[in-house]
């Protein structure tokens, strides 16, 4: 395990805990007794910022959260230093940015750690906030990270539909021109029925003015010749009579 990388919040000295040959030192055995007051706010913020721990070269080293009070010096030197590893870092000043995150939240955590050394209630209070403030963080990630693949879910069915939606014009489409062949192939029958029928109407119209014609002629012979048969006979009935 590697060392920690540097953090806004202050720790001691590291401690060596054991080396390779399993030795371990106790590395409280030596100091002074502390009073049971600054014991009990050393306890404090060691549950509240736990020690950390690694390796190196076989070697096992401890890192305790800081006990010493902060001053108004300390507090504008957090500032500046939170202020150099933003840009250092290259942190986006706005929207989601994970280097900001955990800068701020190192921040937070150095505050906490100064509360705590002057009112130990008011640091477990900070600690309830930060809690709340993460898990809240949390929560809205995770209803971001369903949001998204829920956005995912209906773009891939949206593709899909628009997919089936593109094949359904396509059939649509030849559809139409099927019933627009069908279409042309009706009104082709319809015309020729037309022209058909407006030329037997025609016929049929000149062969009955035909008949009528032979008929009016037939009428006139037929006339002609009562009237020459009648003609004699009238004319020996008026002899008759002188």
């Amino acid at each position: 395990m590697i060392p920690p990388v540097n953090s806004l919040v202050r720790y001691d000295n590291p401690i060596l805990v054991a080396t390779s040959k399993g030795k371990k030192g106790d590395t409280k055995a030596a100091a002074p007794k502390a009073p049971a007051a600054v014991s009990q706010t050393e306890d404090i913020l060691n549950s509240i910022l736990p020690p950390r721990e690694w390796t190196e070269d076989g070697q096992l080293w401890v890192q305790y959260v800081s006990s010493t009070p902060a001053t108004r010096l300390d507090v504008i030197n957090l500032q500046e230093e939170l202020d150099r590893k933003l840009q250092q870092r290259q942190a986006r000043e706005t929207g989601i940015c994970p280097v900001r995150e955990e800068l701020y939240s190192q921040t937070f955590d150095e505050l906490i750690r100064q509360v705590t050394i002057n009112c130990a209630e008011r640091g477990l209070l900070l600690l309830r906030v930060r809690d709340e403030i993460r898990m809240t963080i949390s929560a809205y990630q995770t209803l971001y990270e369903s949001s998204v693949a829920f956005g995912m879910r209906k773009a891939l069915q949206a593709e899909q539909g628009k997919s089936d939606m593109e094949n359904r014009i396509v059939q649509l489409e030849a559809e139409k021109k099927d019933l627009e062949r069908q279409i042309q192939d009706l009104k082709a029958k319809c015309e020729a029925i037309e022209k058909r029928e407006s030329e037997r109407r025609q016929l049929d119209e000149k062969k009955h003015a035909e008949e009528v014609q032979f008929l009016k002629r037939t009428n006139a012979q037929l006339k002609q010749q009562l009237e020459s048969i009648l003609a004699p006979s009238s004319n020996a009935a008026a002899a008759a009579k002188k």
